[in-house]
């Protein structure tokens, strides 16, 4: 930041590898104060993004930052999807959940928001600091539950649930807020799709909910490239019943509530050339071990293994999972590109992709295989409307 001698802008660091620290806590609470103080002859304007969460940390005493920064990490190593961690930390926080709202009133607040949650939901998107909170304890209870943390809870957490009511932060309804949504995966997708078709694709967005497990989500886009693959090589022996059954199965099985499936397989079979297909969201990665990757690189590596498994006849095909703001997981890459070529190459180079995926050690294979020429630099971006997938089709 450059800014004049005795600037009125003040600048704070902290959440170092997007976790909430000392130095965000001192922020959070200098915001806290800087709102207090506003009247109804103010406006406060917001400025959300995502990593908001752990930019804004101020617990609800007795809670500690590091009980608050432990339990988030539990949950986040178990699987949880960023909707729970937020329910979680808005039960536990003083200013998310709308408490940044409730702390400015009656100034109007103005909020422009960059969304990196599936759905853009504005109450969700960095913990919802100035939309209230609808998630009750028994919310809370339920998530923790499912995880198999509940009982492992410290006394402080417990304390802080057991009297907070359904509705902690205030009143459901926010008056004096304006939330506006400025940029999305969608509008991030759709000016990708545009690109492509620039260069020659045909191209057609399947989603912008992308979620569930990252295994899953592989298996998903290594049948459907099997399937889109045989619908554009025709005429010759196209994809099976029981694939076609199967790809709507897993499918089914991810719930995506906005997915274009038929519509996409309809349209490679009326494409003349090669299809780009496009894809949005956060899948989740269920850490066993101890190894250094992301969860763009993990799916691309296992989309790899997949490719493997099915017939892809005469189309070339290529997946790339990268995250829009250049950063995948605590490494420089942004993610990775694979071909149905992956594993029987990485053999050749005596590197085992089950060993360094049972290690989600997927940025340690990339660097390794081929010189790193697979991973995926962008530099950060400077923005975050989560990931971005494209699985390529290129008839021969």
């Amino acid at each position: 930041m450059l800014l004049k001698p005795h600037s009125c802008i003040q600048v704070f660091e902290g959440a170092e590898d997007n976790l909430p620290d000392r130095d965000a806590l001192r922020a959070a609470l200098a915001i806290r104060q800087l709102a207090e103080g506003l009247t109804a002859d103010d406006l406060l304007l917001v400025l959300i993004s995502g990593g908001g969460s752990a930019l804004l940390p101020a617990p609800i005493p007795p809670v500690t930052l590091e009980e608050k920064q432990t339990l988030t990490k539990l949950l986040a190593a178990r699987g949880a999807t960023i909707q729970e961690l937020n329910t979680i930390r808005k039960a536990l926080s003083q200013l998310k959940g709308g408490g940044l709202a409730q702390a400015a009133y009656p100034a109007q607040v103005v909020s422009l928001i960059l969304s990196d949650v599936v759905g853009d939901p504005v109450e969700v998107i960095a913990s919802g600091p100035t939309v209230a909170s609808i998630h009750s304890v028994q919310d809370c209870l339920h998530i923790l539950n499912r995880y198999g943390l509940r009982t492992a809870l410290p006394r402080s957490v417990k304390t802080v649930l057991a009297r907070a009511d359904s509705d902690p932060h205030g009143p459901h309804t926010c008056g004096h807020v304006l939330n506006v949504i400025l940029g999305s995966n969608a509008l991030a997708l759709a000016e990708a799709q545009r690109q492509a078709e620039a260069l020659g694709y045909r191209a057609v967005v399947l989603s912008t909910a992308i979620q569930g497990d990252v295994k899953s989500v592989a298996q998903f886009y290594g049948l459907l490239a099997r399937v889109a693959g045989a619908r554009l090589a025709l005429p010759g022996p196209g994809a099976s019943v029981e694939e076609d059954e199967r790809l709507c199965e897993l499918a089914a099985d991810l719930q995506l509530p906005d997915l274009q499936l038929k519509e996409a397989l309809e349209a490679v079979v009326g494409a003349r050339g090669p299809v780009c297909l496009l894809a949005g969201g956060e899948p989740t990665v269920q850490l066993q071990g101890s190894g250094k990757g992301g969860r763009n690189q993990e799916l691309a590596l296992r989309v790899g293994v997949e490719l493997r498994q099915w017939p892809l006849g005469t189309v070339d095909v290529l997946f790339l999972s990268g995250g829009t703001d250049g950063q995948d997981g605590p490494t420089e890459a942004a993610g990775a590109w694979v071909r149905p070529e992956l594993t029987s190459q990485a053999a050749a180079e005596g590197l085992d992709v089950a060993t360094f995926l049972a290690h989600n050690d997927s940025h340690t294979f990339f660097c390794r295989f081929q010189g790193g020429a697979h991973l995926l630099y962008t530099g950060l971006t400077g923005t975050n409307v989560m990931d971005a997938h494209f699985l390529f089709l290129h008839p021969q």
